[in-house]
C-alpha cells in the first residue's frame, strides 16, 4: 500500500494537468478501494488492471496463475498504452510494465531493486531524496511538465463513512470530547515493528490524556492488536481502558483516517495513507530511511535512533535502534502535534 500511496501524488498531478489523458494502473485486488468507490467511480484513473501478484507467488506454476497472467497481458495490450512507467522500482513491477507492450517503457535510473533498471527502455535520473519527489521527476521527464506533488484523489465508500461516524459516537469514545488518535502497530516485516506492548503503554497514556484511541490491525494482525489492547489495559490507571480495536477493512481505515487528528505508526501503509489524506503523523522508524519514504507534506515528527541503518532484510525481530524508542518519547511527540493543531 505504501508504494501505491507514494506514487499517487505524481499521478494525481498528472491527472489534474492532463484531464484528457487516459490513465491506467495495474494493482493487486486488495488495494482496489484506494481507486474505486462503491458506485464504481474512479476519480484518479480511467482503467484499473487487477494483478493478483500475491496469489501468483503462492502458486507460481498453477494453471490458474498462467491463465490470469495471460489474461492480464492481453488486457494490457488491448488498451494500446503509449507509455508504461514503473514507479515502484521492483523487478516484479518492471516485468509487469514490460508485459504491457508499450512503445515506451520508463523507470527510474536507480530503482529500489537494481536489476529492475535493465527492464526499462528509458531510465530517468532523479535528484530528489523522497520517493514521492522521485516519482514526480520521472513523470516530468516523460511529459515535459513541471508538476508538483498533489494530495491524491482517494474515493470515499459511503457505507464505511457511515460506519466511521457511528463508531465515533459509541460508548466511551462518543462521550469523550478529545481528538481521535489512530495507532497502527503492524508493519511489513518484524524489523520495522515497534513492540505492541509499547504501543499499548502509549495508548494508555493517550487515553488518560483525553484522546479517543483506536488501534488498526490488518487482516493478519489480530494478535498484534490484541497484545496492544492487553498492554493498554495493564498500563491504564482507570478501571476500564477506553482504547478500542474495531474490525477494519481498507475502506473503513480510509474513513477513520479522514476523521483522525493524528496517526502514529511505523513505516507502513496506514502512515502513508494518513499523509495522503493530509493528516499529522508520528513516525516510529528503524531499519528504513525516513528521508526516503517517511512522512511527506504534512505536520510530522519522526523518531529514529541515530545509529539505525537502512536495511531491508526481512528479519523477524525488531531492529535494535527501534527498541531504544520509549513510549514517553512518542507520547511527547504526539502531544506536541495535537497541541499545535488545536
Amino acid at each position: 500500500m505504501g508504494d501505491i500511496l507514494h506514487a499517487m501524488p505524481a499521478v494525481t498531478a498528472l491527472r489534474q494537468s492532463h484531464p484528457q489523458w487516459f490513465l491506467g494502473w495495474a494493482v493487486e485486488p486488495r488495494w482496489e478501494p484506494l481507486f474505486r468507490d462503491a458506485g464504481g467511480g474512479m476519480p484518479l484513473i480511467d482503467r484499473m488492471h487487477l494483478a493478483n501478484a500475491k496469489g501468483w507467488a503462492r502458486s507460481p506454476v498453477s494453471r490458474q496463475t498462467f491463465h490470469e497472467i495471460r489474461e492480464l497481458r492481453r488486457e494490457l495490450h488491448t488498451e494500446r498504452y503509449d507509455v508504461c512507467v514503473d514507479l515502484q522500482g521492483a523487478v516484479r513491477s518492471a516485468l509487469l510494465v514490460r508485459a504491457a507492450g508499450a512503445p515506451r517503457i520508463v523507470g527510474e535510473a536507480r530503482p529500489r531493486e537494481p536489476l529492475a533498471r535493465w527492464l526499462f527502455q528509458e531510465r530517468i535520473p532523479t535528484r530528489g531524496t523522497h520517493v514521492i519527489e522521485q516519482a514526480i521527476e520521472v513523470c516530468n521527464a516523460i511529459t515535459g511538465d513541471r508538476l508538483q506533488p498533489t494530495l491524491p484523489l482517494i474515493p470515499a465508500d459511503p457505507e464505511s463513512e457511515a460506519w466511521a461516524e457511528s463508531l465515533l459516537q459509541i460508548g466511551k469514545i462518543g462521550e469523550a470530547a478529545g481528538p481521535v488518535v489512530l495507532l497502527s502497530p503492524g508493519a511489513g516485516w518484524g524489523a520495522k515493528r515497534w513492540p505492541p506492548e509499547r504501543y499499548g503503554q502509549l495508548a494508555a497514556k493517550l487515553d488518560a490524556a483525553g484522546c479517543r484511541v483506536l488501534v488498526n490491525a490488518g487482516p493478519e494482525e489480530g494478535a498484534i492488536a490484541g497484545a496492544v489492547l492487553a498492554a493498554a489495559r495493564a498500563a491504564s490507571a482507570a478501571e476500564q481502558s477506553g482504547v478500542k480495536a474495531p474490525e477494519f477493512s481498507l475502506s473503513r481505515l480510509i474513513a477513520v483516517t479522514r476523521r483522525s487528528s493524528l496517526v502514529i505508526a511505523g513505516d507502513t501503509g496506514p502512515l502513508h495513507l494518513a499523509c495522503a489524506l493530509g493528516k499529522p503523523v508520528v513516525g516510529i522508524f528503524g531499519p528504513t530511511e525516513p528521508k526516503r519514504n517517511g512522512p511527506f507534506g504534512v505536520p510530522s515528527r519522526v523518531l529514529r535512533h541515530p545509529e539505525s541503518k537502512r536495511d531491508h532484510t526481512r528479519r523477524a525481530a525488531p531492529e535494535a535502534g527501534l527498541l531504544t524508542i520509549a513510549p514517553d518519547q512518542v507520547f511527547a511527540a504526539a502531544m506536541e502535534l495535537l497541541q499545535r493543531g488545536a
